[in-house]
C-alpha cells in the first residue's frame, strides 16, 4: 500500500462521500439504480454522479484517482464502469493508522 497515494486520493470531501456511499450502496443509491450484480461489481459511474450532483466526467476523475490507489475496485461491462470499495485496503489502511501513526 502507497500511503500517500492512498491519502491523496481522499483528500477531498467529495472522494469520501463516494466511499462511504459505496460502504453500503443499498443505503444510498435508489433501488432501481442497482443490480443484482451491485454487490459484486458495485455502483455504475453516472449513479454515482448523480449522487455527488456532479458531472459524470469529474467524478470519473475522481473514481479513477481512487482506483489507481487500490481504494476502489473497477469493473467494465461493455460501455459501463462500476465501482466498489476494495475492503482489504481500507482494513489495511485502518490497521496502518492504528498501529503506525
Amino acid at each position: 500500500m502507497e500511503l500517500l497515494e492512498v491519502i491523496k486520493s481522499l483528500s477531498n470531501e467529495t472522494r469520501l462521500n463516494i466511499l462511504k456511499w459505496l460502504k453500503d450502496p443499498y443505503a444510498h443509491f435508489p433501488e432501481e439504480e442497482l443490480s443484482e450484480k451491485t454487490s459484486e461489481v458495485g455502483v455504475c459511474v453516472s449513479d454515482i454522479a448523480k449522487k455527488a450532483g456532479m458531472s459524470v466526467p469529474t467524478v470519473s476523475e475522481y473514481l479513477k484517482t481512487m482506483s489507481a490507489a487500490n481504494v476502489l475496485i473497477a469493473t467494465r461491462n461493455g460501455q459501463w464502469t462500476y465501482y466498489k470499495r476494495n475492503e482489504q485496503l481500507i482494513q489495511d489502511l485502518a490497521m496502518h493508522i492504528k498501529d503506525r501513526l
